[in-house]
């Protein structure tokens, strides 16, 4: 498909770099000289210099005989305006990176009017995966497949856990519940392993389990299992907004720390319920005033990445049981991951993968369209979510006489609401939802794509 990205900053770069990756052809629009030039050696497109949101730049990108047009800029306003040109200009697939989600309902109703097909807000939903993480605190990695009946959580594997040194085959035994590890890193290595495969301590897992079984599942490895109970958040923007409403509304009680005075009087009147301090959160002086040893959480949140990784180094140093640092560069998660913090939050990744998963139910020609994708381990690793249909190649064969391609795990399948961690002998039926897992470099577009045939 033929795809124009309009900004090419952190979020449109990502954006870029996901799609082309998968053979599209990329056209991106950018205002900053210096950056075009940068953009034109990082990615295989073409990459244009001018405002995406006049019809001079539009017409010389070809938008009107575009597939799909992305308005991935700061500004949400000039984003869709970018949407509504693109459309007039005959673009059937519009759409726009909103950072406000005051805007999201008013879009919504207006979303035939203005030509958007979709909307996009990555700190709305940056807030939402923070407060999953912080939800089950022992976990790396949370996403939720089956209408949030399944989910595939990630945790480092401890030395005294009672899954070091056992294979694989042996877990069902061992935990008594429906489980099945589908990727594991351990180094620079990730692996999609089959039953032979043994557990060592540093182990890096991806577990696909029953949502109900979570607690459960952690008190048998032995995970973290107290809840945060107080939370402190450096950073007052609109992720740090988001997530101490949502905290707050959960009964969590939340410090929210920003050296803006008019933001923190702004953040005070809209979160009665929160203890907003005008200080500056990224000063060691101030962070043990305000009583960071006593917090079950620590969460940095503010437009520097260097700030919150540094903030959550120390809080990780001085024994804050849980810290995350937003972060956008990619290279900043393995700096975190080597200094003891595993769990990262990326606003553009996450807009990314929404739209990769917007442009890949573009492709599919047979109503296999994934539901939800997700790119794991840093990208080593995805995640995807189908319903079968009747056009699905297999139906109610045994898996067992059904060949999959290499570096492929069906991980669970869903049926009527019970949830099935398949074996040889099960079938895939119209009507079921599966959980497909596979390494990053392998592009699965519909279904059947996971077949050998």
């Amino acid at each position: 498909m033929k795809i124009v990205i309009i900004g090419g900053g952190r979020v449109g770069f990502s954006i870029a770099r996901e799609v082309s990756g998968e053979g599209h052809d990329i056209t991106i629009i950018d205002n900053n000289r210096a950056n075009v030039e940068w953009l034109s050696l990082a990615l295989d497109g073409m990459v244009i210099l001018g405002d995406g949101s006049t019809l001079e730049a539009q017409r010389a990108a070809n938008v009107g005989e575009s597939d799909l047009m992305i308005a991935a800029t700061p500004n949400d306003e000039v984003n869709i305006l970018c949407c509504i040109l693109a459309r007039k200009l005959g673009c059937p697939n519009n759409i726009a990176r909103i950072r406000r989600w005051e805007y999201k309902e008013e879009l919504h109703l207006l979303r035939e009017e203005l030509g958007l097909s979709m909307v996009v807000t990555p700190d709305g939903s940056a807030a939402r995966e923070l407060f999953r993480l912080l939800q089950f605190p022992g976990f790396l990695k949370r996403e939720s497949f089956a209408k949030s009946r399944v989910e595939i959580v990630g945790f480092v594997l401890r030395d005294d856990s009672i899954l070091k040194g056992k294979k694989l085959m042996d877990l069902p035994r061992l935990l008594r519940q429906k489980v099945l590890i589908c990727a594991v890193r351990r180094g620079e290595t990730t692996t999609i392993p089959d039953g032979s495969f043994q557990l060592e301590a540093g182990d890096e897992i991806l577990v696909t389990a029953p949502t109900a079984e979570l607690p459960r599942l952690m008190e048998q490895i032995g995970l973290r299992k107290k809840t945060v109970k107080n939370a402190m958040i450096v950073g007052g923007g609109r992720v740090g907004e988001s997530l101490a409403k949502l905290l707050s509304d959960s009964g969590v009680q939340v410090k929210l720390l920003d050296k803006d005075p008019e933001r923190c009087r702004v953040l005070a009147e809209c979160l009665p319920n929160v203890m907003v301090l005008c200080a500056d959160g990224t000063r060691q002086d101030v962070l043990m005033s305000e009583n960071i040893t006593q917090m079950d959480a620590v969460v940095a949140v503010t437009n520097i990445d260097e700030e919150n990784v540094f903030v959550c180094m120390y809080a990780n140093m001085i024994g804050v049981p849980l810290a995350i640092p937003k972060v956008n560069r990619t290279e900043y998660g393995a700096v975190c991951q080597n200094c003891g913090i595993h769990s990262t939050v990326s606003s553009k990744d996450i807009c990314a993968q929404e739209i990769t998963r917007y442009v890949r139910a573009m492709q599919s020609t047979s109503g296999q369209s994934v539901l939800s994708v997700y790119n794991l381990m840093d990208g080593t690793v995805e995640a995807l979510e189908f319903e079968v249909t009747g056009e699905v190649p297999h139906l109610g064969e045994r898996l067992a006489d059904v060949q999959l391609k290499s570096n492929i795990l069906l991980a669970c399948i869903t049926r009527r609401g019970r949830v099935i961690f398949p074996g040889g002998g099960d079938s895939l039926q119209k009507g079921d939802i599966v959980v497909v897992v596979t390494s990053r470099n392998r592009v699965i577009v519909e279904l059947r794509d996971i077949f050998e045939d």
